[in-house]
């Protein structure tokens, strides 16, 4: 299968690529194939992305629901959210009977306390005898209606627990949908969603700026020690982002070898430091291999910064910031660049990245 290239201009919107490609190769527009062809297409996902290569040109479903159970299991399972669903359903079912049944009894408790009412009224026929059948009538009753309230009581504490659980199950797995597999921090799915929250408020976007940074030369550390060794670096370098920031910085992979970071309550300044200091963290990190003691060179960081106060919108504060970073990249790479130094920063059509 050859998939449509994705196109080398950042301002082309991925989610386009993704929709002509499957409508290219004749693919439903499920959401779970969608997910498939944007971690595909992205590059997040390398084997993944072979794995798409590989399929014929008319891929059949079954195909495509492989590769999502190898690849993306925590969404691609036998219908995750359908189940979750019927357990919901289930379990508040279960609820409801168990209301509906606790109303009965209190109804019939609520009988019984009636018919004894009217013949405690009924003075002319009371007698020692009847005193004490009502008497016992209502001790069984109220007996009955007590244990029956524990019983109840502990059946709705487990249902909910067994809601609970639920609950928790689906979060779990909308952690691991927003989670990059290879490093464990935020993927691009996530990215979208937080840089687009920026735009939402005044205050997002005079409180944010945008960090982006590739990885220089890294077709060469992959050709060189093969890609066992590359996302390896990956890795080792994603440990060191998530690191040198404050907890509250966003910082996800967004592409094979891009990272971003969305920095909060910086100024400019502030945010080239964060930068500088990550960039240099990253040179003088020493690759070597722990089991063999190879060493595979310094490794070393391109990045572009961007206030979100000098963009009009998400895709356009990536755009600035991608420019940025190719302006490191063709002024010798291994260096930090703000968009806001940059000569002629309009003009959106400008081809803003291609692979070292």
């Amino acid at each position: 299968m050859q998939p449509a290239a994705v196109p080398t201009d950042r301002n082309t919107d991925i989610a386009s690529t993704v929709v002509a490609t499957m409508r290219q190769l004749g693919v439903l527009g499920l959401p779970r194939n969608y997910e498939i062809f944007y971690e595909a297409l992205s590059g997040s996902n390398r084997e993944l992305s072979l794995a798409v290569v590989s399929l014929s040109n008319r891929p059949t479903q079954e195909d495509l629901d492989n590769i999502g159970r190898t690849f993306l299991p925590q969404h691609h399972g036998p219908s995750i959210v359908e189940n979750a669903r019927d357990a919901i359903a289930k379990e508040l079912e279960d609820v409801a009977a168990l209301l509906r049944s606790e109303r009965t009894h209190i109804e019939k408790y609520g009988r019984i306390l009636d018919e004894t009412s009217s013949g405690l009224n009924n003075r002319s026929l009371l007698s020692q005898e009847l005193l004490h059948k009502i008497a016992s009538a209502m001790s069984a009753a109220t007996n009955s209606t007590l244990d029956h309230n524990r019983q109840f009581s502990s059946t709705l504490s487990d249902k909910t627990a067994e809601l609970e659980s639920v609950k928790s199950k689906l979060e779990e797995y909308k952690r691991l949908a927003n989670t990059d597999p290879l490093t464990q921090i935020w993927n691009r799915r996530a990215f979208d969603k937080e840089i687009t929250r920026i735009y939402n408020s005044n205050r997002g976007i005079l409180f944010n700026a945008l960090i982006l940074a590739d990885i220089d030369r890294f077709k060469d550390i992959n050709d060189r020690y093969g890609h066992p060794v590359g996302d390896k670096i990956i890795q080792i370098i994603a440990d060191i982002l998530q690191s040198s920031v404050r907890a509250d910085m966003f910082v996800a992979r967004t592409g094979g070898e891009e990272f971003a970071i969305i920095v909060e309550g910086a100024g400019e300044d502030t945010t080239y430091e964060i930068a500088e200091r990550i960039r240099v963290l990253i040179e003088q990190t020493p690759f070597t291999s722990s089991q063999t003691g190879m060493n595979y060179g310094t490794v070393t960081l391109s990045m572009g910064i961007c206030m979100a106060s000098e963009a009009e919108s998400a895709e356009d504060l990536y755009t600035k910031a991608d420019r940025a970073l190719y302006r490191s990249k063709v002024s010798g790479r291994n260096r930090v660049t703000r968009h806001s130094t940059m000569a002629g920063r309009a003009g959106k059509g400008w081809l803003l990245y291609k692979k070292d």
